[in-house]
């Protein structure tokens, strides 16, 4: 792990992994391909060792899984062809900037070097870029174009100015404003290369295709699965929670639509200014914590606690969060972003998310295993597998309905409506890159699956183009989701049925979580063994 930090900082430090500081990845081929050496080097030595416990086998298996699934992808040449919005290396590195540490003049100079070596790290990027359109490994022209409107959004928008005022006028000012606005020149090159010599020379496919799709899909879900029954069973779900929320509908009002009851909350379920909207969501994830500490969970300390953030850049379109550090001195905290001008929040839909970003979704999933430290091994600590960590999210959403909290006006119904995004994604993303075919046989376009979107997984307009960018531009991490949940599901049934009487709902959430990631095809067997 100590090796792959040191070639992947950036990442590395997005992960909360306690290595030194280091300014910057290389993104250019030579890099990559070192990264690619190192994993096949692992392999290999690897096969030679013999594990001394359960846990060695946990961690071996684990490992070997990931470095196949990443060096399979590195094999497809997916490196060359990296451009994706709104999730990609532009938001990385503001996002693995904006992490730093801050509270000293030595972590503060390190905030300067990052920011000084972001224009560096792009070059190395478009060396990439270029190399793959040389070899014929094409991106899609419209993530390329949506790419190119986020970077040159951080240039204009002087997004690192935060970071300089938040410093104030010590004697690194000037050095931390120089480097910014080198950071800045960086995006707007990004952004010039993206729109003037990539995206001519870019497919216009949206789709990847079968082949590629299947090695993303490895890798998100660490199993390979039947994708067109996957794609049949989205469907069917979204029906099954499109009956629920017409039931849950009427509850808000008899009679009443899912459009209608969702107006009905939209002027009566809000908070308004952005102080009121975080003290909201801070409130509500300290609630869960209190309501869940002892009885079906057990949260360590460190982990009683997660800080809520409001992101002004909301070209992600959704909340998201960030893990605490390896050494827990940087807590875990939500991030939720907030459109330009809004200053009114609808909150009877965003219970659901509270659940899913903090406890006990995403915060307790991957605080535990900083907590649990030395009883995982360092890459388990680091590593993320979206169908086991995503699909525990869904089901932390899941278990707060079966434990009746979504019991305030609309609350269930936003479950409902998040619930059936989910489902929506499944379909789109498989069919969009797979070209199946929709139930009435017509084929996927942008606008269709923005309509799906819309109108069947029920997202917020504002929202429905940069998620349909997502899904067309990060193949196969949308349907992890649902199809984590499934297996989540399904993993705790089997323990049911195998433990009869003997089963322990708190026990069983205890060692699901101290497991750390694995793959979904060997989670029921992993907590069988435990």
């Amino acid at each position: 792990m100590t090796r792959s930090a040191a070639l992947d900082p950036v990442h590395a430090g997005m992960e909360g992994v306690d290595v030194p500081f280091a300014p910057a990845t290389d993104y250019s081929p030579e890099g990559h391909a070192a990264r690619a050496s190192l994993m096949k080097e692992t392999l290999s030595r690897l096969s030679s060792l013999e594990p001394l416990g359960e846990a060695d086998v946990r961690a071996a298996a684990h490992l070997r899984e990931r470095l196949e699934a990443e060096l399979a992808l590195h094999e497809t040449g997916e490196h060359l062809r990296a451009v994706c919005a709104p999730f990609g290396l532009v938001c990385e590195l503001w996002e693995s900037t904006d992490l730093l540490p801050h509270r000293t003049e030595d972590e503060w100079r390190d905030v300067a070097t990052r920011l000084a070596a972001i224009p560096g790290m792009l070059r190395g990027w478009q060396t990439s870029l270029s190399t793959g359109l040389d070899q014929g490994l094409r991106a899609a022209r419209r993530q390329a174009l949506e790419a190119a409107v986020q970077a040159a959004r951080f240039a204009e928008d002087r997004t690192h100015g935060s970071l300089v005022d938040a410093y104030g006028d010590g004697p690194l000012r000037d050095e931390l404003a120089e480097s910014a606005a080198a950071a800045h020149a960086g995006y707007a090159e990004a952004a010039r290369y993206l729109r003037e010599e990539y995206a001519p020379r870019a497919s216009e496919a949206d789709g990847v295709g079968a082949e590629r799709y299947a090695v993303h899909s490895r890798l998100q879900l660490g199993a390979d699965i039947d994708l067109v029954d996957a794609y049949e069973w989205g469907w069917a779900e979204l029906a099954r929670i499109e009956a629920e929320l017409a039931a849950e509908a009427d509850r808000v009002r008899p009679g009443a639509s899912v459009e209608e009851a969702t107006a009905i909350l939209n002027e009566t379920y809000y908070v308004e200014g952005r102080d009121a909207y975080r003290e909201w969501l801070q409130e509500r994830h300290d609630r869960a914590i209190e309501q869940l500490h002892g009885t079906h969970f057990d949260i360590a300390e460190p982990l009683r606690r997660v800080d809520v953030v409001l992101s002004f850049d909301a070209s992600a379109g959704a909340a998201s969060y960030m893990s605490p550090s390896e050494d827990l001195s940087r807590p875990g905290r939500t991030n939720w972003p907030v459109t330009p001008g809004r200053d009114r929040f609808e909150v009877w839909n965003e219970l659901t998310t509270v659940f899913h970003e903090g406890v006990p979704g995403h915060h307790l999933q991957i605080g535990t295993t900083r907590v649990v430290g030395d009883g995982l091994s360092r890459f388990g600590l680091a590593s993320w597998v979206s169908g086991h960590g995503e699909g525990w999210a869904l089901y932390a959403e899941r278990l707060a309905d079966e434990l009746g909290w979504f019991d305030e006006p609309g609350t269930r119904l936003g479950m409902l409506a998040g619930s059936a995004l989910r489902a929506a994604r499944v379909v789109i993303d498989l069919g969009v890159h797979l070209d199946l075919p929709l139930p009435d046989g017509s084929r996927w376009t942008f606008e269709r699956a923005c309509e799906v979107l819309r109108d069947r997984g029920r997202c917020e307009p504002h929202r429905v183009h940069n998620e349909v960018v997502r899904y067309f531009g990060w193949p196969a991490q949308a349907p992890s989701y649902k199809l984590g949940e499934r297996a989540w599901l399904a993993a705790r049934e089997e323990a049911r049925q195998r433990l009869g009487a003997g089963f322990d709902l708190r026990r069983w959430h205890t060692a699901a979580l101290e497991l750390g990631p694995v793959g979904l095809s060997s989670l029921t067997e992993a907590l069988r063994r435990l």
